[in-house]
């Protein structure tokens, strides 16, 4: 069962410098200069596209932050209630303090003596 799949045909002329380079690369590693090309050009088209779609992705995200700033959601009933229980216990632990307990000052005055 073979499977088809189509192709066509990409032309581009460089200079000799060029192909001479190319064609020792490709012996180098192997390769016919067809397959070294088709595996460079693929690899950068990649590369490219990837940092394109991050690029994309960062400016969605700083779009999306800033909203989220200029316009907070309404705090959720349970983000309410933690808020209340918080403030419940800073009044408490501020009148805690600035109400000296009886027998700790009881104390210190004997101390003193």
């Amino acid at each position: 069962m073979s499977t088809s799949v189509s192709t066509t045909l990409l032309e581009v002329r460089i200079s000799i410098d060029l192909h001479t380079m190319l064609k020792r690369a490709a012996e180098l590693q192997g390769r016919t200069i067809t397959d070294f090309v088709i595996s460079a050009v693929q690899k950068e088209a990649q590369q490219v596209i990837e940092k394109t779609s991050i690029l994309e992705l960062a400016l969605a995200d700083q779009a999306c932050f800033a909203n989220a700033l200029l316009q907070p959601p309404a705090p959720a009933a349970a983000l309410r209630r933690a808020f209340s229980r918080h403030n419940e216990l800073i009044t408490t632990k501020r009148s805690r303090l600035a109400t000296p307990n009886q027998t700790s000052a009881t104390s210190t005055a004997k101390v003193r003596k």
